[in-house]
């Protein structure tokens, strides 16, 4: 890695920031299933995981890497999808 230049080395900074996110969002989901004894995915598991997709699919897009590119975008969708769902849901709580 010695011979990137800066701007290589930002990107691949942002590429293990991304990574990194999207693995906390396991973090996240396993305390949550510990506190309450039982599998749960909270809502802060969906936005991590869209936060760390797009960071990913940016550094993907910068690399011109199509197999993570679709990946990516791909599950970028379905991440927007279960917030989206998430929304309606509690919407669904307060109006009762």
């Amino acid at each position: 890695m010695m011979d990137l230049s800066t701007v290589e080395m930002m990107w691949v900074g942002i590429g293990f920031v991304g990574q990194s996110l999207f693995f906390s969002r396991w973090l996240i989901q396993w305390f949550v299933s510990e506190k309450k004894a039982e599998s749960q995915i909270p809502p802060s598991f969906w936005y991590m995981s869209f936060i760390g997709s797009i960071v990913v699919l940016a550094y993907a897009i910068h690399k011109v890497d199509p197999v993570f590119i679709v990946g990516q975008g791909i599950g970028t969708l379905v991440y927007i999808r279960n917030i989206m769902l998430v929304h309606q849901a509690k919407k669904r709580v307060v109006s009762g």
